[in-house]
């Protein structure tokens, strides 16, 4: 009898996390994302710009900074709309993004790409790039709040 009353101890007591964990992941909001990104190199590449993140009501400002290695050469401007999935709070979408990618942009051209940070925080984002861009390379983009 002990051990089934201490296996029943530890099921309502795993029961009880499982719920508080989906409860945590139900709570996860989105907002919407805009950025305009700076971007120039050549075989080592750079990118700065700034954005604002629209989440529950409020208005952040956004600073981003990243660096690219590989297929670089040019320079671009780009401007990206979209949306940001799976935050409890503005300051989840801070944080370093990865992404591999290749584009290229003679004048004007559309970018998409969807991105993660180690917050678990999604970025979905397009828009229009403008400049003179070849790429094939990985990028770190570190967003952080103003």
């Amino acid at each position: 009898m002990r051990l089934s009353s201490g296996f029943r101890a530890a099921l309502v007591a795993l029961t009880a996390l499982t719920g508080a964990g989906l409860s945590s992941a139900a709570q996860a909001d989105s907002g919407s994302v805009t950025l305009t990104v700076y971007k120039g190199g050549w075989v080592i590449g750079g990118s700065a710009g700034s954005g604002t993140l629209n989440f529950r009501g409020k208005r952040y400002g956004l600073s981003v900074g990243g660096v690219d290695y590989g297929l670089v050469f040019g320079g671009s401007k780009t401007v990206l709309q979209g949306r940001v999935s799976n935050i409890n709070r503005a300051s989840d979408v801070a944080g370093v993004y990865g992404a591999a990618g290749a584009g290229l942009a003679v004048g004007a051209g559309a970018r998409a790409i969807v991105l993660t940070n180690q917050k678990g925080a999604v970025l979905e984002l397009s828009g229009r790039q403008v400049g003179l861009m070849a790429n094939a390379d990985l990028s770190g983009l570190a967003i952080t709040l103003k």
